[in-house]
């Protein structure tokens, strides 16, 4: 395993001014303005992960018009999460390969590895070789995923740091390096860590209802704070479900909601499901 020193400083940096973050916001040093603007740019964040590169760019589980794309995409930059097209094609080969060695962050390697130290290393070898054999032939048919990719060096931060940090100092005299730790780092850190967690917490606990031979489980409390991505032992085994879920509400899964508004104004269509008796079936292999 060879250590990426670069990413480790980077991430130890990040993590130090989200704790001063931290510090503002518990010693009320914070206007409150930037926390609902902190709050509301997570929410915004997390719409371009869950609705947006996971399950209409990875998984393909619903169709989105011009308007709502561009907007998810905006969303998801905002998230600094790598652009699109790399997202994505990651995501696919975590489907393809689940906890083997071309499993870009494998389970098997440990909590810490599958959450956050994978970014701290080089690719393992496989990852790389299978990789290749991912099919990203409709993204790369896909303007608005294009331009992202291709403005992203220049987009990202100025929309994860940049433009969260300035609305709070020009509209309400915020200020700036408080804007930059709160707004900025802390709000980029906790989505960060959330998102971490479907990949590490939801594949080491919970119940398997649908696989029980599969490390990916159902987990209540990741999926309540990633809009709905926790109940990850039905997602494995019906990865193209727009729902990633089996649940008929929105209890834990906010992004089933949004997608559905979408549905509405006729901005998402095609949405994909998993039939009740597909389900049933599976369950009753599974013994349950």
């Amino acid at each position: 395993m060879i250590i990426v020193w670069r990413n480790v400083v980077i991430f130890l940096l990040y993590h130090l001014i989200a704790l001063q973050g931290v510090y503002y916001v518990v010693s009320l040093t914070v206007i409150w303005k930037t926390l609902l603007w902190s709050l509301l740019l997570t929410a915004c964040a997390g719409q371009g992960i869950t609705a947006g590169v996971h399950r209409l760019w990875a998984h393909r589980s619903y169709k989105a018009r011009l308007p709502l794309r561009l907007l998810l995409c905006f969303f998801q930059t905002i998230s600094f999460q790598n652009s699109i097209y790399e997202w994505a094609r990651d995501h696919r080969a975590h489907h393809k390969f689940t906890d083997t060695d071309a499993d870009p962050h494998n389970s098997t390697r440990g909590f810490f590895f599958s959450h956050m130290g994978w970014l701290m290393v080089r690719k393992h070898p496989a990852v790389i070789t299978k990789g290749r054999m991912v099919d990203m032939s409709d993204l790369e048919a896909d303007p608005v995923v294009r331009f992202q990719k291709k403005y992203y060096p220049i987009l990202a931060p100025l929309l994860c740091f940049v433009m969260p940090t300035m609305v709070p100092w020009y509209f309400w005299n915020e200020e700036l390096y408080v804007a930059f730790c709160v707004a900025g780092m802390l709000r980029y850190l906790i989505s960060l860590h959330f998102t971490w967690l479907v990949n590490s917490a939801a594949h080491l606990w919970g119940y398997k209802p649908y696989d029980r031979y599969i490390k990916p489980s159902e987990n209540g409390l990741v999926s309540t704070l990633t809009f709905g991505e926790g109940w990850h032992n039905y997602h494995h085994v019906f990865p193209w479900d727009y729902k990633a879920a089996e649940l008929d509400n929105y209890n834990g899964n906010l992004t089933t909601g949004f997608i559905d508004f979408m549905n509405k104004i006729g901005w998402a269509y095609e949405l994909k499901t998993a039939p009740p008796e597909m389900i049933l079936k599976r369950m009753q292999r599974t013994g349950v």
